[in-house]
């Protein structure tokens, strides 16, 4: 299984991957699965129905798990919608009830009425799980599809999620020069190669593209961070609450301003640089619950970190720039693969220690190749982030990605650089392999009750509504 830098950073809308990136594009498989059934006139669709189940019915509307359906089956990708044309577009489809599919004709659908949040037990396979049905003018259901979304935008079949679950021990990048599925592979590479990681992760890229495609890896590299840069200075421009309920209120822009205005002063304290990660790393994740546009980061939820870790090493280290960002991000992808392919980055299988813990690995990997860290210290930066996050739940208040998801994403960035600078102070010799972090997380996640894991239904969701 090759997990490209573009399947780790893929570019979409907010305010969540699983919940509303996910959905979105498990709709739009659907509807590319009716237009291949070939369903003859008799038995053509009528009427599509929705359910969504786990935690996407738990905090599918926090989430914004049914715009995300209702966009899907309007024809909309969350690579390429504009966020400002997403209330009118509801409010068409509330008003007509009705889907106009190309390929397939007029097919009635009703948000009210075909969209359910099945509060019962989570699907088998995953705790992401949708049930599309298309209907014929009789009711009869003449198709079916049970798709997941597993994390970061990815969307399986349950065909696809066995075969995934089959090859979790096995390489992760077959086929590729540097075929590394775990950090001990990579460290074992790079050294039999002479290779850094960035290096390695570059060629599998090249070599896995798509026969006949000449990728210019460096602009695509250069198009994905600025889609993270223009994320953050939309956020850092934000003002007012953000929406669902909560009347949480934007902070980053008074923040940032009040950090300008500082920059001049005599004798500033040390850790204000804390400060303007934190800031960064807001302004993503509260244009993110706004619904903007991001990169997954290696999820919506935790899109913060990567891109505010980042930002520091432009600003506040010597000498970044554009090479040593893609550096950052080759190496950051490649963690995340592992962590992916040998874990979990969804929030609903092991909670928040597989988003914001993988995403502040990724960082702080990302930081330490792009200040000239070996592969060795690279890896023990990802351990030494992803070990502090370890058991972290997801309990987002009201179901909404705000409360504690975005400050959440602030203390991850400074725990990325924390390791980074740990990492960078050694040789790269440390106690826990990385491997043994990932694994440890992944049976963390498994001990761990679906109340914490993406469902609202238990920690700060339950306890700060109590009081």
């Amino acid at each position: 299984m090759f997990i490209s830098v573009f399947d780790i950073f893929k570019i979409g809308i907010g305010p969540s991957s699983s919940h509303t990136m996910g959905p979105m594009v498990a709709a739009g498989r659907f509807l590319q699965d009716l237009r291949e059934a070939g369903l003859a006139p008799a038995g053509a669709p009528a009427r599509i129905q929705v359910s969504l189940h786990g935690s996407l019915a738990f905090t599918g509307k926090g989430h914004a798990s049914d715009r995300a359906i209702c966009l899907g089956l309007a024809g909309h990708d969350p690579a390429t919608i504009d966020p400002d044309c997403v209330a009118a577009e509801m409010e068409r489809l509330a008003r007509d009830c009705r889907l106009e599919i190309d390929g397939i004709g007029t097919v009635a659908f009703d948000p009210a009425q075909d969209l359910v949040f099945d509060y019962g037990p989570p699907l088998a396979g995953h705790a992401n799980g949708m049930i599309f049905r298309a209907l014929d003018a009789s009711g009869t259901v003449v198709a079916e599809d049970t798709l997941y979304s597993i994390g970061g935008g990815f969307v399986v079949s349950a065909e696809e999620l066995a075969a995934q679950d089959d090859l979790m021990t096995q390489t992760q990048e077959a086929g590729a020069p540097y075929p590394f599925g775990s950090a001990k592979e990579m460290l074992k590479m790079g050294a039999d190669s002479g290779l850094s990681i960035a290096d390695m992760k570059r060629a599998n890229e090249i070599a896995r593209a798509p026969k006949g495609v000449d990728v210019d890896l460096d602009a695509e590299l250069d198009r994905i961070w600025d889609a993270m840069n223009a994320c953050l200075q939309r956020g850092l421009s934000g003002e007012g609450e953000l929406p669902g309920g909560l009347k949480v209120k934007r902070r980053a822009r008074a923040i940032h301003e009040k950090l300008l205005g500082e920059a001049g002063k005599n004798r500033p304290f040390q850790h204000t640089v804390m400060d303007w990660l934190g800031v960064y790393a807001m302004a993503v994740n509260e244009e993110n619950a706004a619904g903007g546009t991001l990169v997954t980061a290696p999820t919506n939820g935790a899109a913060g970190v990567v891109p505010a870790v980042v930002r520091y090493y432009l600003d506040h280290c010597p000498d970044g720039c554009r090479e040593g960002i893609r550096t950052f991000l080759l190496v950051a992808a490649a963690i995340g693969g592992i962590i992916k392919a040998n874990a979990s980055i969804s929030g609903a299988e092991v909670g928040c220690q597989g988003e914001v813990g993988s995403a502040s690995a990724m960082a702080a990997a990302g930081l330490c190749a792009a200040l000239g860290g070996s592969n060795e210290q690279v890896e023990n930066a990802a351990e030494i982030a992803l070990e502090h996050h370890l058991g972290m739940t997801c309990d987002p208040i009201g179901g909404l990605v705000q409360v504690p998801c975005i400050e959440r994403n602030a203390l991850g960035a400074v725990k990325a650089v924390t390791a980074a600078s740990l990492a960078l102070r050694g040789d790269g010799s440390h106690f826990v392999p990385l491997d043994s972090c990932i694994e440890t997380m992944r049976q963390t996640g498994l001990d761990m009750t679906d109340k914490y894991k993406e469902t609202s239904k238990g920690g700060l969701a339950v306890n700060v509504v109590e009081c």
